[in-house]
Formats: structure tokens, sequence, C-alpha cells
């Protein structure tokens, strides 16, 4: 497994209890060390159970150095592949950086996998350039494997995936694919078996689709506010067409994290390369609609404080882009907080999972333990995570302890006719009255 990140550790972990043994690589020491002892690196349920099961066990072992992989039959590449700097495009250097350090060292017959979210035409490039770096006369086979993991359900996901993707163009690497998962196709998964690009456009496809869904319902909850109409009862309405159906149609802050914002645009750029500019411009919308949430909950916010922040104080419930997780990666409950501290308000910021990753991106934040903490003396109050805790906040119990009882529910988890009976002014965007 090249790359130990949120992908990479919880595919080792995964295949490990598959009944592989599998070898982790990475160049960060202080994390390989970590994994060696056994432990998760970050918040995935069910994942630090796995991690120790299979170190005890001997089939799971971390390492920094490249030579560990040697004898290993088949290579995933897991590696991050981030927004570039000053572009839209993937940035692509840690991708290349693993294929340079591996590619010397396959002195036999191997598949490399791609499991990173690439460009499509990437997997082209990596099997030109394997082959050249190769020793000659051995025998390595490319294959693009891609995932579709939820953080906060991410061993689930491996493990009861709701399909397998397996790019390949030899039947040699797809049977190696079908080995090693076996188990799960044993279990009734289903597979879809086609050529590298369609497995390359796969996973970036798919979040496409998901952010243009959410894009989409936050602009119908825009139309909602300007026409005085409650985009919760109109959600409801489209959810029950078994066409469109209810998931991933939640208005609100918009989507965030360390995939659906990066592989939107990584779609455009890569579609404007192909000379699909204006066709792509739909993506480019939707990605500028998603960003316009959070000024827009920022102008809502500012608007409650009577046009000021300065001297306020905001108390701030989530700072992880989605509930059960601790990533923090473009997340707007962040964004939110930040923009709202800069202005002069005094934020204080309570997540149950991600305060660490938090404080290390935002230093200048408050952070605190406890919703009551976090809302003690606060002129306003904004939910900005979707934490099952926040939803079951008693809030006859919380007006005691702010300075007024004025909430936002960024993420439509709160019930408005409870709060507004416990005398709080309650807005969401996209409800009636806001």
């Amino acid at each position: 497994m090249l790359g130990t990140g949120y992908l990479g550790t919880t595919h080792a972990a995964c295949l490990s209890a598959c009944g592989h043994h599998v070898v982790g690589i990475d160049t960060d020491r202080e994390r390989i060390a970590f994994l060696q002892s056994g432990r998760a690196p970050f918040h995935e349920p069910g994942l630090a159970e796995l991690l120790r099961q299979g170190v005890r066990t001997g089939r799971l072992a971390f390492d920094t150095d490249y030579s560990a992989v040697r004898d290993c039959d088949v290579h995933f590449v897991c590696v991050g592949t981030p927004q570039s700097a000053g572009s839209s495009a993937a940035d692509l250097s840690a991708l290349w950086s693993a294929v340079a350090s591996l590619g010397p060292l396959l002195d036999r017959a191997c598949v490399v996998v791609g499991k990173s979210t690439v460009p499509v035409g990437t997997a082209a490039k990596v099997r030109v350039w394997l082959r050249e770096l190769a020793p000659a006369g051995s025998a390595v086979d490319v294959a693009w494997n891609p995932e579709f993991l939820r953080e906060g359900h991410a061993v689930e996901d491996s493990l009861r995936p709701d399909r397998l993707v397996f790019g390949a163009e030899t039947n040699a690497a797809g049977q190696v694919l079908r080995d090693v998962y076996a188990p799960l196709l044993a279990a009734g998964v289903h597979s879809v078996h086609t050529d590298l690009a369609t497995a390359e456009l796969a996973k970036v496809s798919a979040n496409a689709m998901l952010a243009t869904r959410i894009s989409l319902v936050n602009l119908l909850a825009e139309v909602c506010e300007a026409a005085d109409a409650d985009v919760a009862d109109l959600t409801t309405i489209l959810g029950l067409d078994e066409r469109i159906g209810s998931l991933f149609l939640t208005p609100g802050l918009g989507y965030g994290g360390g995939c659906l914002p990066k592989d939107t645009r990584a779609f455009v750029a890569r579609a404007e390369e192909l000379g699909l500019r204006e066709p792509a411009g739909l993506l480019r919308e939707v990605d500028a609609i998603n960003m316009r949430q959070r000024a827009r909950t920022v102008d809502l916010a500012v608007a409650l404080l009577g046009g000021r922040t300065r001297g306020t104080t905001v108390g701030v419930l989530g700072a992880a882009f989605k509930a059960g997780s601790d990533d923090v990666r473009d997340s707007p409950a962040l964004d939110v907080a930040a923009t709202l501290a800069a202005r002069g308000a005094a934020v204080r910021v309570y997540d149950p999972q991600a305060t660490p990753n938090a404080r290390r991106v935002h230093p200048e934040l408050e952070y605190v333990e406890g919703v009551e903490a976090a809302c003690q003396g606060a002129d306003l109050v904004l939910v900005l995570t979707d934490w099952a805790e926040f939803a079951g906040v008693d809030p006859v119990s919380l007006a005691e302890v702010v300075a007024a009882p004025r909430i936002i529910d960024g993420r439509l988890v709160l019930d408005p006719d409870k709060w507004r009976a416990a005398g709080w002014a309650f807005h969401a965007l996209g409800r009636a009255g806001r």
C-alpha cells in the first residue's frame, strides 16, 4: 500500500482483515511509527480495531523503506492528489514520486493498481513510465481500482461496498483484482470490469454528480427564501419521487472535505484540457453555488448580530466538514467560523472529534469542550456540522447559558418548532422566515 493517508490506511487494514498480508509504505516517519503500534492516525469508526488486529497477527506491517514491498504481488497506489496551488487541476506530484520509487524495484511479475483519484489518462502514463523504470524482462501490469469511501463509513464501505470497479487491459490483471477481492465477490458484491480510462473517471464522476445534487438543492433553498417557501417540505416532496430519492438532498452550508471540492474542480480542469470548456461550465457553477452557501451563512450571521461582529460572542457547533469524521479539509464549518473571527467576533468552537485538526489549521479560534462551553454568553449560536449530539441539544437548557437565544441551523438538523417554542430566534437557509 503506497501511501498511508486516509485511503491507504483504511484499505490496508481492511485487506488485512480479508486475510491478505499487507505492507503500508509512507515517507512520514511519525505516521509510520504510529501505525506500527496499531493505532489509527485519524478518527474512523472501526478502523482502530482492525489496525490492532492486523498488526497483532502479523498480517499488517508498515515501513518507510520502499524495498519492503519488493516481494509483493500487488501494489496499490493510494497517495493523495490534492488541488494544485494556483490551479484547479490535481497535484500528481505524490503519485509520480511513488512511481519513481517503486518502478526500479519491480523485478518480478506484479500488478500496480491505482486507487488514487486522478485525471483521466493518468493510468496510461503510469504504465509507460513503470515499464521504462522496471528492470529489463520484468512483467509489470497496470490496473485501476477506484475507491468510493465515505468518511465516517469507510470500513463498512471497504468490507461491504456497493460496487467494485476493475479497470484492466489484460485478463491477467483483471484476475489478480478478482483474487484480491475474492471474499467480497463471494459475498455477492457487484463488480464492473472496464478499461483504464473509464475506471479513472468513475470516482471523480460520482463526486461531480453528488456535488451537483447538493448545489442544486441549495439553489432551490435560495429560491424558497425568495418565495417565502420551505425547502424542508420541498425536499420531502422531491425525495418521495423514486427517480430522485432523498439521499444528498439536504440543503445547508454545502459540501467540503478532501474529495468533492477538489475532484469537481479537477474534473473541470481536465475537461477543459480535452477541449470541453463550455459544457464544463456546469460544474464551475456547481462549485460557485457551493462556495456561496458559506458567504450567505456569514451574511445571515452578521445581520442577526445587528450588522456588526466586533465585540460579539459567537458559539460554533462543529468544525469537521461532516459528522463521523475529524477531517477539516475545506470544511465549510471552519471557514465560516474563521471568517466571523476575522471580522472581530470572539468565536468559540466545539467539535466532538475534529478539534486537534481544526486548531492546527485555525489556531486563532478558541476551542472548548462541550456544547455549553461553546455557547456560554453567546450572542449567536451556529450549528455547522451535522453531529447527532447537536440534534439532541435541549433548547430550554441552552437558553439559560447564552446572552441572546439566536441560532442558525446550517445543516437542518434541529426541530425549528421545538426551538422557537423554547424562545429562540431560529434561522436556517431555505426555511420560511429563515
